[in-house]
C-alpha cells in the first residue's frame, strides 16, 4: 500500500488491469496476468514464480508459471496495449525513446539466440541471448514500450536450429542497431 499519494492505486490498478485484458482470452490467464502484475509491484524482495504466487495468495506456483511457459497469450498485442497506455500517462513533448540491449546470461544452446556473445550485463564474452529493448521516458516517469530478441548471424543462418525453436520462416538476420529503429 502506498501511503500519501493523491491517486487511488487500487482503482488505478484494477483499470489499468482491464485495459490489459484483451491481451489474455481466458478469464484465468486474465487472473493469472493481474496476479503477477501485483506480485511485480509488491513488496516482495525476490520477484520469483513461487514468491509471486505466495504474494498473490496461492499455495504453489502453477499460475504464474503457467501463464509466462504455457498459457496462450498475444505479447505484441499486450506490448501495444502497454504502449497506448505510456504514452497517455507519462507523454510529454519532451520525452525520448531509450535504446538498450541487455544479455541474458545462459547455460546450454538451445534457447533461441544463445551463442557467445559480448553481453553488457557481464562485462564481456559470455553465453548468452540478447534483447534489444526500447522505453520511453519524460518527467512524468518511465516504462518499457517495446522489446525483440536479438539473433547472431549463426543462429539466423541456420534453418535447422530456427525451426526447432520455432523461429519464422522469414526471419532475416537483422543488426541490434537495426532492431532498435525498426
Amino acid at each position: 500500500e502506498w501511503t500519501g499519494a493523491l491517486l487511488d492505486w487500487k482503482a488505478a490498478l484494477e483499470a489499468l488491469q482491464e485495459r490489459l485484458a484483451p491481451a489474455f482470452c481466458r478469464s484465468e490467464t486474465r487472473q493469472s496476468a493481474s496476479a503477477f502484475i501485483e506480485g511485480l509491484l509488491s513488496p516482495a524482495e525476490r520477484k520469483t514464480g513461487w514468491m509471486l504466487a505466495e504474494q498473490a495468495g496461492l499455495a504453489r506456483p502453477y499460475r504464474i508459471q503457467s501463464l509466462l511457459g504455457r498459457s496462450r497469450w498475444s505479447a505484441d498485442l499486450l506490448r501495444d496495449l502497454v504502449r497506448s497506455y505510456v504514452a497517455e500517462a507519462l507523454g510529454d513533448r519532451d520525452g525520448v525513446l531509450v535504446v538498450d540491449d541487455t544479455g541474458f546470461l545462459k547455460k546450454g544452446s538451445h534457447s533461441v539466440g544463445v551463442g557467445r556473445q559480448y553481453s553488457d550485463t557481464a562485462g564481456r564474452i559470455e553465453n548468452c541471448q540478447i534483447g534489444v529493448f526500447v522505453s520511453y521516458a519524460s518527467r512524468f516517469g518511465h516504462a518499457l514500450i517495446d522489446r525483440q530478441l536479438y539473433l547472431p548471424k549463426d543462429w539466423a543462418s541456420d534453418e535447422v536450429r530456427r525451426t526447432k525453436a520455432s523461429v519464422p520462416e522469414d526471419f532475416e538476420f537483422t543488426t541490434k542497431p537495426a532492431i532498435a529503429r525498426e
